[in-house]
């Protein structure tokens, strides 16, 4: 009688990936099952995905990042499941540590390190900020919560965490055009994540939050080393912040709404 092994599920959400999706796959080769839940796209990111052998599921009634891992989810049948983003890479180093966590059969949950690459450089002189909670025992995963920066809620808080020490490779911003794109994007949802708890914005608290951020980036992270590329990279993410609150305040009857619906 053979005995049966430990089995990885690697769930990546999708919408217009083309660009990346098929690199984020081949990098997930090595699991059992990949799912990749789908928010609309227009381009060839499904017919990729599938091409290359991942279970495609469309969902294309956007309701936040938590929502689609929730589903994500109720697609999963393996023992363990890693969650990738479409603009990801696992690199071989962290492959091998996946391998061995799964085989291990550990109860726990995984963190994972980024090393970004921003305008075609990789940044690898800028400090990681801290880990993302990415695997987990399927069994012990409860659901996600939250629009944005989503929460894990497992079913054993006592459950310990590991950190890896492979990274991912985050192609978070390859063009000055796209960075202005997810700017607005994330902007938007922040906002409405700070709305729905109430919160107030303005100017002044969306200049202090963008200092903060670009100084703790940009000085104390070591984004000043990684050149024109480690400015552009920390600057956008100290723009967001800015129009996060921005918007808290200049766009909060339309906030508003969203939270009602």
């Amino acid at each position: 009688m053979t005995a049966t092994h430990p089995t990885l599920c690697i769930g990546i959400l999708t919408m217009n990936e083309e660009r990346r999706i098929e690199q984020c796959i081949q990098s997930a080769r090595f699991a059992d099952q990949i799912v990749v839940i789908d928010s609309g796209s227009k381009d060839q990111t499904v017919a990729i995905a599938q091409r290359l052998g991942a279970q495609v599921h469309a969902h294309a009634d956007w309701q936040g990042f938590a929502v689609q891992r929730n589903r994500l989810l109720q697609h999963c049948t393996s023992d363990y499941i890693f969650f990738l983003d479409a603009d990801e890479v696992i690199t071989p180093e962290l492959q091998v540590e996946i391998q061995v966590a799964v085989q291990s059969g550990q109860q726990a949950t995984w963190e994972v390190l980024w090393n970004q690459v921003a305008y075609g450089k990789a940044l690898t002189l800028m400090k990681s900020t801290g880990g993302v909670q990415r695997m987990f025992p399927s069994a012990n995963l409860e659901r996600f919560e939250g629009v944005v920066h989503e929460k894990a809620i497992v079913r054993n808080p006592a459950t310990p965490v590991i950190k890896f020490k492979g990274r991912l490779l985050h192609y978070s911003r390859e063009t000055v055009y796209g960075s202005l794109q997810k700017l607005a994007q994330y902007a938007q949802l922040g906002a409405l994540k700070r709305a729905e708890k109430g919160k107030r914005g303005g100017v002044l608290r969306g200049f202090a939050s963008a200092l903060v951020n670009f100084l703790q980036l940009y000085v104390f992270r070591r984004g000043f080393l990684c050149g024109a590329e480690g400015f552009l990279f920390c600057f956008f993410i100290a723009l967001e912040c800015f129009f996060r609150y921005a918007m808290l305040h200049y766009d909060r009857d339309q906030l508003q709404a969203s939270v009602k619906r």
